[in-house]
């Protein structure tokens, strides 16, 4: 028997479309409720399936802080949130829990 070689597994890879980015936003709203360095982490990942520098650019925040912001180990502001799902061309929104 041959030895098995696996690829690094990484969601962004997946995340092609409009469609399949906000399925997987949708879905860790469901997964993570009120872990906000979980969804901080489901953003940095369809930040990366985009393009990381051009999101700072557009955001106003260095690549390095959008990291570190995105990565669940930091604490973004609501603000930071918004901003970014504004660059991502996404749309923050609320519903009744029920």
């Amino acid at each position: 028997m041959g030895k098995e070689v696996y690829s690094h597994y990484d969601t962004a890879d997946y995340l092609k479309t409009e469609e399949d980015i906000a399925a997987y936003l949708e879905a860790v709203m469901e997964e993570g409720e009120d872990d906000p360095a979980f969804l901080a982490r489901a953003l940095g990942v369809v930040a990366r399936a985009r393009n990381m520098s051009q999101l700072a650019r557009e955001t106003g925040l260095s690549r390095e802080g959008l990291n570190k912001a995105l990565s669940g180990d930091g604490n973004p502001t609501l603000g930071t949130v918004m901003k970014v799902a504004k660059a991502l061309g996404l749309r923050i929104g609320f519903r009744p829990a029920a």
